[in-house]
């Protein structure tokens, strides 16, 4: 089942065209990745889905509604979530309240007033720091963490509230080997109850963890398909040679 439509998107700032006729769909239940050289939109594009900024042009549908001028927080209410390349924690909480947080800002105002939350929540939040493999660190300050446990303890907030797409952007930024290894071990399950739509540099972290993928090359779409189609695209390989 279709879950996110791009039709027909165009951006501009000024008189650059970051975003021209970019169409794609993304399917429940799969991972959907982002590629192309330095300014090729997918920044761009990827914002313009979770409406950090409006597309000019063209449509953007999700779970069967139009989004297109829905302010972020209404989007997110639609069940979208968004983590960017630098990492929102707060640094001066510790780990566990950081995924508090993120918890409660899906509860009712009520349940706040009352203080009702913590006790009720905190087997979601262990159960959730378990799976992204910080749950021995859950009350140290979220700033002591390495650079990769910042980017799961994020992605776990992004998380927190269950959403039906998560939007990521460069989500191995920075990360040794090893760290985007275990990266991709951690999103794997997530697959069952949500879709993911990645922007990424590394091309074989990508490869290994995305259903499929669509290309992008000065604003516009070059090619989409799995993950083997992409590699065989001679359009494709031109331009990862001409431009990275």
């Amino acid at each position: 089942m279709t879950l996110l439509s791009v039709r027909e998107i165009g951006k501009r700032f000024g008189k650059l065209r970051a975003l021209d006729d970019v169409s794609f769909d993304v399917q429940s239940g799969t991972f959907h990745g982002l590629i192309g050289p330095n300014g090729s939109g997918k920044s761009t594009l990827l914002k313009a889905i979770a409406g950090a900024h409006f597309a000019d042009e063209g449509r953007i549908l999700f779970a069967g509604r139009d989004v297109t001028w829905m302010a972020p927080h209404e989007r997110s209410q639609a069940g979208m979530s968004l983590k960017f390349q630098i990492t929102a924690i707060i640094r001066e909480l510790s780990v566990y309240d950081n995924m508090l947080v993120a918890v409660q800002a899906a509860e009712p105002v009520l349940r706040l007033l009352r203080s009702a939350t913590r006790a009720a929540l905190q087997r979601h939040i262990l159960n959730a720091l378990d799976r992204f493999r910080l749950r021995g660190r859950s009350s140290e300050l979220a700033g002591e963490l390495s650079h990769g446990e910042q980017q799961w303890l994020e992605i776990a907030m992004a998380l927190a509230r269950g959403p039906k797409l998560l939007l990521l952007d460069e989500p191995t930024a920075g990360m040794s080997p090893q760290e985007r290894r275990f990266t991709g071990e951690l999103l794997a399950p997530i697959k069952a109850h949500c879709a993911i739509v990645i922007v990424e540099h590394d091309l074989d972290f990508i490869r290994s963890v995305c259903d499929r993928l669509t290309v992008l090359d000065q604003g516009r779409v070059v090619a989409t398909g799995c993950v083997e189609e992409i590699g065989r695209n001679a359009k494709v390989q031109q331009i990862y040679t001409r431009r990275v």
